[in-house]
Order: C-alpha cells, then sequence, then structure tokens
C-alpha cells in the first residue's frame, strides 16, 4: 500500500462559516491532488477550533472519504504535538478507520465514568 501522508493545515479562521469556505476553497483541492497521487491514507491536521466549527469538519472528512474509497482519509485537531503525532501514527496503521474527524486534547480519553481510579 502506498504511504500515509500527513497535511498539516492549521487554524484556518475564527468563524466557522469563513473557516470552512477557505477550506474548501484552498485546502480540499489540494487534499484531492494527495489523494489522486496515490496516498494510501491522508490525515488533516487542523488546529483546534470552537464547538460551531465540528459539523463542517466532520462533513469534510465523511465527504472526502467517500469521494476516495480506497484511501483512508480523517482529520484531527490538536494543538499538542505528541497528540497528534500519535494520533497520526495510528491512523497510518489503522485499515478500517476512515471519514473520521477526532478532536486531540494530550489528555486521552479518560473514564467514560467520570472517576479517577
Amino acid at each position: 500500500m502506498a504511504d500515509a501522508v500527513v497535511m498539516q493545515v492549521g487554524m484556518l479562521g475564527e468563524h466557522a462559516l469563513d473557516a470552512a469556505a477557505r477550506f474548501h476553497g484552498e485546502w480540499a483541492a489540494k487534499a484531492r491532488a494527495e489523494l489522486s497521487g496515490g496516498a494510501g491514507a491522508l490525515t488533516i491536521v487542523l488546529a483546534p477550533a470552537p464547538f460551531d466549527h465540528a459539523d463542517w469538519r466532520r462533513a469534510a472528512a465523511r465527504d472526502l472519504a467517500r469521494a476516495y474509497p480506497d484511501t483512508r482519509v480523517n482529520i484531527v485537531a490538536g494543538d499538542d504535538p505528541a497528540a497528534i503525532d500519535a494520533a497520526c501514527a495510528f491512523l497510518a496503521d489503522a485499515p478500517g478507520i476512515t471519514g473520521q474527524y477526532l478532536e486531540l486534547d494530550g489528555f486521552g480519553a479518560g473514564n467514560p465514568s467520570g472517576q479517577n481510579g
């Protein structure tokens, strides 16, 4: 299988509509070029953003994954380099995961019960 590619995008704008427009106007074409070029997996890295950015980010991950079904496409967001590196490494070796938007915090998922220990 071809290599996994990580595309560092960063912050696209404060307001969700502006950020979505910038992603689709500038970065989606770059992502498609990587996907058409034979990338085995593409992970797009975005900066953290307010909650109102989540919908367009999820849709972008799903739509790119549907458009390129033979390639895995995921989007991660965070500002912790270790968490980003770990997520990218995991996704590069996770053949069943595609079309996902993952928000990273560097602290791990934690205990779903909300209690420590």
